[in-house]
């Protein structure tokens, strides 16, 4: 019961706490959480920088951590006990969303933001959201997909980074 008061009591000082998500131009969010894709979990860092009212370009970068070495086939090479160098687990990219929240009438404590990227292993796309608790505190989740991957997919670890990932985690404004 002490847990449930709790909760209702973080939910509603953050709900009548709540700022707004996207401001324009100047306004800068930083996203920290989880990447979750198959084959490996790990973490997402980005940096956002409002350029207008709904614009705003960034940079994020990913590393992956729980990826086991790979034992098998992998087109007509067979590996034993391969593990992913530095270069496999990290990306980086270069980003441009559109921030929605106020164009679709959302609450202002709910940022809304398609996007594209283009990055070291591919050009792709990513649908996210924040909401905000407080006027620096948030929440994110964020989908992202290539849609033109770099190579031909001849490494056994091409794969990696060049598939759907789901992140979420902790956002801030600055």
């Amino acid at each position: 019961m002490k847990k449930i008061i709790t909760l209702a009591f973080l939910l509603v000082f953050g709900l009548t706490q709540a700022q707004q998500a996207f401001s324009g131009k100047g306004d800068t969010k930083v996203n920290i959480g989880a990447n979750i894709q198959d084959g490996g979990t790990g973490i997402q860092a980005s940096i956002d920088l409002g350029l207008g009212e709904n614009i705003s370009i960034g940079f994020v970068s990913s590393y992956l951590l729980g990826i086991n070495e790979y034992n098998g086939f992998y087109g007509t090479t067979q590996y034993y006990g391969v593990k992913p160098a530095f270069k496999d687990r990290f990306d980086a990219k270069v980003r441009m969303n559109a921030n929605l929240g106020n164009v679709i009438n959302v609450d202002k404590k709910l940022d809304v933001y398609p996007g594209l990227s283009l990055g070291l292993r591919n050009f792709g796309g990513h649908v996210g959201g924040r909401y905000f608790f407080t006027d620096g505190f948030g929440v994110f989740t964020e989908l992202g997909f290539p849609i033109a991957k770099y190579g031909d997919n001849d490494k056994v670890f091409d794969h990696l980074n060049n598939q759907f990932t789901f992140s979420l985690g902790a956002s801030f404004s600055l």
